[in-house]
């Protein structure tokens, strides 16, 4: 067996070639085999509720672009389903709204809002007709808290994916999470997905980068922790730094826990703080450009100062830093780079799971 480019033991690990973060052909291999085999954020939990809402959306806008629509059920369930017509390929609803029953407008195909076939004109005498493959192809969705996600072709079960989420952070009130769309951004870089994720899961960069914005962060004591398909970095507030308010049976009861910062594979990053949910929805766009997302969802405003009170000037100093490490990667005299065992604990994980999704 070949020996894996990204060593497992950090203490003798390289990381991944440069070429991961700019060659087309790598991007086509990433958007094939890791953003078409992950979960990701769909939609709002709340945002289709009654019986007849459809909701349609493209996945993934600029790297996968598969067409979708939610739909609720008059059995009040919500569903995700292909939004391509099974006769000519095409798009069956084209705005929000509510209906009895999904027609597609091109040759008067209808389904229900399961996605079931129903009726047809002109086929008389078709034979095979109609079959399973006449109705709309159904994804998976699940919920987590406020947010709904769904996948293509999960290579992990959404339980298992999410489990160290929820087993950390059932003590919140998710139910009282209310999206922000006030303070909602989208941000636009010039730079790979995997070097954004990269400076994420990183701690090296804190005192240098943000050693203003994040000051309220014990650098010492913070740390991450790895698991199956993500990894947590706890960060540790200092003395006066608004702190989450962790039960006693918690893992990390007796700490001044001012965030947690939840990364899953390939590119969700759930940050709790004590005043809500941040969510950085990390978009693909090709292989030097990347969309992202903050949508945040708060349970306590009166709490939304500290660590987690500016986030948009932490994303201008991230920012920053990556485009200048895309403009880097791109050098001939650069290929690889080492680790630091004690601060790229999670970058490493990122790299070796990166590696072992690409095959």
């Amino acid at each position: 067996m070949d020996r894996p480019v990204v060593d497992p033991d950090i203490r003798r690990a390289w990381t991944t070639p440069s070429a991961t973060y700019g060659d087309p052909a790598a991007f086509e291999r990433q958007r094939e085999r890791v953003f078409a085999r992950s979960w990701q954020w769909v939609a709002d939990a709340d945002r289709v509720k009654a019986p007849g809402h459809v909701l349609p959306f493209t996945l993934l806008e600029g790297c996968l672009d598969e067409p979708l629509v939610l739909a609720c059920g008059e059995d009040g369930r919500t569903r995700c389903l292909s939004n391509v017509c099974t006769h000519r390929g095409a798009l069956v609803v084209e705005g929000e709204g509510h209906v009895h029953a999904l027609r597609c407008r091109y040759h008067g195909r209808k389904f229900g809002l399961d996605g079931r076939f129903a009726s047809m004109p002109e086929f008389e005498g078709a034979e095979g007709f109609p079959c399973a493959s006449d109705d709309l192809p159904a994804l998976p969705l699940e919920r987590f808290g406020p947010l709904w996600f769904s996948a293509l072709d999960p290579a992990v079960s959404f339980a298992e994916w999410i489990e160290p989420v929820r087993a950390r952070t059932a003590f919140l009130p998710w139910e009282r999470a209310v999206f922000d769309a006030s303070t909602a951004r989208e941000y636009y870089l010039d730079a790979h997905w995997a070097l954004y994720v990269d400076n994420y899961l990183e701690e090296f960069h804190i005192p240098y980068v943000h050693g203003g914005s994040l000051q309220g962060l014990d650098y010492g004591a913070y740390h991450t922790e790895c698991f199956d398909h993500g990894n947590l970095q706890i960060g540790v507030g200092r003395e006066g730094e608004p702190a989450l308010d962790l039960p006693a049976d918690h893992p990390n009861a007796g700490t001044r826990v001012a965030a947690l910062y939840f990364w899953l594979f390939p590119s969700t990053m759930l940050n709790v703080y004590p005043w809500g949910l941040s969510l950085n929805v990390i978009e693909p766009l090709g292989p030097s450009r990347t969309r992202v997302r903050f949508r945040p969802y708060v349970w306590d405003a009166s709490r939304r100062a500290g660590v987690g009170g500016d986030l948009h000037r932490v994303e201008m100093e991230d920012e920053e830093i990556v485009e200048s490490v895309q403009r880097g990667v791109r050098s001939r005299l650069y290929d690889r780079g080492r680790f630091s065992p004690r601060r790229e604990v999670g970058t490493h994980h990122f790299h070796v799971l990166l590696e072992r999704a690409l095959g």
